[in-house]
């Protein structure tokens, strides 16, 4: 069955009190990257990630989450400018 990620999900993924843990610098995506967000996502299952202005033009920035969601077998949860919220939760979620 296919449904949305939970609503207390979608609250912690907007709030300002989750810190980034995961930040892609001026090298961009790197494997090292994918290693980080695999190894932290042993530990928790929301992980926001912060890329340095500029790196990535808006359309790129879409295709970055897509390529960091399938690498990790994770789901967007939410994204806004250069800042994203992987979640490790049920795969094939609709998001409004």
């Amino acid at each position: 069955m296919i449904s949305k990620p939970p609503k207390s999900i979608l609250q912690m993924a907007q709030s300002k009190e989750l810190q980034p843990t995961v930040r892609i610098g001026k090298q961009g995506l790197t494997d090292s990257v994918i290693e980080e967000l695999r190894s932290q996502f042993n530990q928790r299952d929301l992980i926001k990630i912060k890329v340095n202005r500029g790196l990535f033009e808006r359309q790129e920035m879409q295709n970055l989450w897509d390529y960091l969601s399938s690498n990790t077998h994770s789901t967007l949860v939410y994204a806004r400018g250069n800042v994203g919220v992987l979640w490790k939760g049920k795969k094939n979620l609709i998001l409004d």
